[in-house]
């Protein structure tokens, strides 16, 4: 078992922040993802969280080819196979299961799984998994929890995703352990109903000048 971190860990590191998208409106696809590379952020999670996200994927993958999207929230390994099939380039989940590691070694596309426990932690690291994903980061203990990961769990990598903002970002991207972060605020929900697209141009901009 491998995690196909050759594939993977160039889209992490190409960027210290990936929004993290939740697409209502299909239209609204293209002009995001063309926004956000605009500002500087080519890699791109749409989570499959609405009816439109599989097209959403879709049109991306064909009508915005700097774009590096991938999928969000895959629960199954249906799921895993339809997001690959929309185009999507690598795959997120909340969580680490048997059926999605046996759709991540059939498929080329990589796969960042989700682990909070130091049990999830040590049962992804059998597999063969060192780069996972942290969520609900705020929620599931901070940045004091993640900080104390390190030492114990030195070979993990975490991209952490859930209540982070602008206000916090740096401060989870000064810990060892992560790699880079995700966030929803690059292209928030208000913003993308009014079509401001401008505006998100800007907040990726803002986020580029994030290092991790």
């Amino acid at each position: 078992m491998s995690q196909k971190t050759e594939r993977l860990l160039p889209i992490l590191l190409g960027q210290s922040v990936i929004p993290v998208l939740v697409i209502e409106r299909l239209g609204d696809a293209v002009p995001v993802a063309r926004a956000l590379v605009e500002g500087g952020l080519k890699a791109i999670e749409i989570t499959l969280r609405t009816p439109a996200a599989l097209d959403a994927i879709h049109a991306v993958s064909e009508d915005v080819p700097d774009a590096i999207v991938g999928a969000g929230t895959i629960l199954n390994g249906d799921q895993y196979v339809s997001a690959e099939g929309a185009g999507a380039k690598f795959i997120v989940s909340p969580g680490l299961t048997g059926e999605l590691i046996d759709a991540a070694e059939d498929s080329d596309v990589p796969l960042l799984p989700g682990a909070i426990t130091p049990s999830e932690l040590m049962g992804a690291l059998e597999e063969g998994y060192q780069c996972l994903k942290f969520f609900p980061a705020t929620a599931a203990g901070g940045i004091d929890f993640v900080k104390s990961l390190a030492s114990p769990f030195a070979e993990v990598k975490f991209c952490p995703t859930g209540g982070i903002s602008q206000n916090n970002a740096a401060d989870w991207l000064k810990l060892p352990n992560v790699v880079c972060i995700g966030g929803s605020w690059v292209a928030p929900k208000k913003l993308i109903d009014a079509g401001d697209f401008k505006a998100i141009t800007e907040l990726a901009r803002n986020a580029t000048k994030l290092t991790a």
